[in-house]
C-alpha cells in the first residue's frame, strides 16, 4: 500500500458513516474507545516524538510524520476492547419475578 492510500484509509474512518456503523454494532463504549485511541495515535504520540526530538535526540523528529501514517488500529482497538471486556465483566443477577407477586 502507498502512503495515499493509507491517509485516505485514515480520513475514512473519521466519517460519521463509519463512527455511527462502529457505533450501532459494538455500543457506545468501542466508539470512545475507538475516537480515544485516534487522539492518542494522532496527538499523543507526535507530541512524544516531538519532545524526544527536542530533548533527546533530533532523529526522534522523523517519528512525528510516521505517526500519522502508521495505523496500529489492527492491534490496538481489539487489544483494548479486550481490556475493557474483561475490566468491566459484570456478574449476571438472575431475578426471580414470581416471588415478588406483591402487586395488584
Amino acid at each position: 500500500m502507498n502512503i495515499l492510500h493509507k491517509l485516505k484509509r485514515k480520513v475514512d474512518s473519521w466519517r460519521w458513516s463509519h463512527l455511527k456503523d462502529l457505533w450501532v454494532k459494538y455500543g457506545m463504549p468501542f466508539l470512545i474507545i475507538f475516537i480515544a485511541w485516534e487522539i492518542v495515535e494522532d496527538v499523543v504520540f507526535p507530541a512524544i516524538f516531538y519532545l524526544l526530538g527536542t530533548h533527546v535526540n533530533e532523529a526522534f523528529y522523523v517519528g512525528i510524520p510516521v505517526a500519522w501514517v502508521l495505523c496500529l488500529h489492527p492491534i490496538a482497538v481489539p487489544i483494548l476492547w479486550g481490556i475493557y471486556c474483561f475490566a468491566i465483566r459484570k456478574k449476571h443477577v438472575k431475578i426471580d419475578l414470581e416471588e415478588e407477586d406483591d402487586c395488584c
